[in-house]
């Protein structure tokens, strides 16, 4: 049975692209687990799925990026986590249920003993966890799964038969968040450019046709925006000062006129 080698700290590689697609956000889920009384609790995740729900209307699942394997839980104690699914480009709604579509591999390893863990339906329609996240255009956001193992395995009888019932909490929130606006003349390609302190946060380019810019994957702060037209352009840069950036918002700092 293969294992997979769990990071000892938080993996959260999140896209700070420039440019983003129209109507889409992006997911980060992790792992991790409350101790229990066990040497080892190993969960054969196969897939990770989530929907969206526009009132009563409820879209098709959809499965994203995830990093299948088996995962021992106890390893994913004391502030440990590890990535199981990361998606890019999400339809924006609001997400009501997240599904772990687990497989057979599952066992608790008792006096160094491993025994099988059986799941009573988790591999056929997998094991579905309330959300209801609204996930706004161009943020990226985070899902936590607390799986508590000391109250998820219940030994069956007087065998040494065990099952499987998970207790998981969810914890959704936004990690970041973006400033966009338009610079005119739209038929520019200007490099927009974040700037917190010393560093260079973000960068994009106004796109050529409508001038759109976007600067995702900003912490909280206080930024300045600049604008370089390029010196062949024959038009003056620009400044933005004290751009407020809040994590889960898009700070919008409207229309900037470039002069020549």
């Amino acid at each position: 049975m293969r294992k997979l080698s769990l990071f000892a700290g938080l993996l959260l590689l999140l896209a700070t692209a420039c440019n983003k697609d129209d109507n889409t956000t992006s997911l980060v889920v992790r792992l991790t687990d409350s101790p229990g009384d066990y040497e080892s609790v190993y969960v054969d995740i196969q897939s990770v799925q989530v929907h969206v729900s526009e009132g009563e209307q409820v879209e098709d699942w959809i499965t994203l990026d995830s990093n299948p394997g088996i995962y021992d839980l106890l390893e994913l104690t004391n502030g440990v986590e590890t990535v199981i699914a990361n998606d890019q480009s999400l339809p924006t709604g609001h997400y009501s249920q997240l599904r772990l579509i687990l497989g057979t591999e599952n066992s608790v390893v008792i006096d160094s003993v491993e025994y099988p863990l059986t799941v009573p339906s988790g591999a056929e329609s997998g094991l579905k966890l309330h959300i209801h996240a609204d996930l706004t255009e161009g943020i990226t956001y985070s899902i936590l799964l607390d799986f508590d193992a000391a109250k998820s395995v219940h030994k069956q009888g007087i065998n040494d038969s065990y099952i499987l019932r998970p207790v998981i909490k969810t914890i959704t929130e936004a990690v970041d968040g973006a400033i966009s606006g338009t610079v005119v003349p739209d038929s520019l390609n200007v490099a927009v450019f974040a700037l917190i302190g010393d560093d260079t946060i973000s960068t994009s380019y106004a796109v050529e046709g409508n001038g759109s810019f976007f600067l995702g994957g900003l912490a909280d702060g206080d930024y300045m925006v600049t604008f370089d037209p390029g010196e062949l352009s024959g038009f003056k840069g620009d400044t933005i000062e004290n751009v407020t950036v809040t994590v889960g918002d898009v700070t919008d700092v409207g229309e900037t006129a470039l002069v020549q």
